[in-house]
């Protein structure tokens, strides 16, 4: 087996969702029948690691079965190594890379929501590296920079130049390139004047910056009902129902669908589709 395909999911900005991303990826390509790793670098939240650690005492007390990631913890005390040295840091993110890259199909990694030294080295190893941002030009100024008169497009941000950096570095030393998607999330139901003008402006970095754009996932309840039980609407079945089921549980699934797709992965089994009660 070769060394898996990795997908860092990551912005430099907290709150835009990259946990939510990640989870549910990982859950949709484990039950794609794919062999999934999942490596946490949000040492201090933890949020996936959580996710995970639910996901499996919830499958436990219930006798219900579900598809596992392979997991290999950085530190059992994550907040201890957030305050290490950054070549500490950088010798167990190698370590737990090393040990999965081999064993799974996919690596799944999550990023803190700051520029970090393992951060920096995750991005460098990625073969797609998936950008969730708000709807809103607070979460754009990570990606690039308006006039503040005309809104106009200036110039690109310090995370746009991170992911540059990476994707000419690993072009140059093993002649592969970064695949870099950046997903609009949490997207408000209704249109308005300000989407239009952010429209424009990812628009116009996308084809500046070399990024492609995607659909996120809207700012469901469910999506936040679900996690407790370390559970997704991929995961949902007439065996595993821990919440009354909706029409908006269809309609989340089929969000999750589609951004699997925009990423450039075939969408959830159709024969699995949830029937609303």
């Amino acid at each position: 087996m070769g060394q898996a395909s990795v997908i860092v999911v990551g912005n430099e900005k907290g709150g835009a969702g990259k946990s939510t991303i990640a989870i549910h990826i990982a859950t949709a390509l484990l039950h794609g029948k794919a062999k999934v790793a999942v490596l946490d670098l949000d040492l201090r939240q933890q949020t996936m690691g959580h996710f995970f650690a639910n996901r499996a005492a919830w499958l436990g007390a219930n006798g219900a079965e579900a598809p596992m990631p392979i997991e290999h913890a950085i530190s059992s005390a994550g907040d201890a190594l957030a305050k290490a040295p950054d070549a500490e840091q950088l010798a167990r993110f190698e370590a737990a890379f090393a040990e999965v890259a081999f064993a799974a199909d996919f690596v799944i990694i999550d990023t803190p929501g700051s520029d970090t030294a393992i951060s920096r080295a995750a991005h460098a190893r990625a073969d797609l590296i998936v950008t969730p941002m708000n709807d809103s030009f607070v979460d754009f100024d990570m990606l690039g920079v308006v006039d503040p008169v005309t809104l106009d497009l200036k110039r690109h941000s310090l995370y746009a130049e991170t992911v540059w950096s990476c994707r000419k570095q690993r072009a140059t030393v093993e002649r592969k390139q970064i695949d870099w998607v950046v997903l609009r999330n949490r997207l408000a139901p209704t249109e308005a004047r300000n989407r239009r003008r952010l429209d424009e402006r990812v628009e116009a970095l996308s084809k500046k910056v070399g990024f492609r754009v995607g659909p996120g996932l809207r700012d469901r309840v469910i999506y936040r009902e679900l996690f407790p039980f370390g559970l997704t609407v991929a995961d949902l079945s007439p065996a595993i129902r821990p919440v009354a089921m909706s029409l908006q549980h269809v309609a989340a699934r089929q969000e999750l669908r589609a951004l699997m797709i925009a990423l450039g992965f075939q969408g959830l089994d159709e024969s699995e589709r949830i029937a609303a009660e």
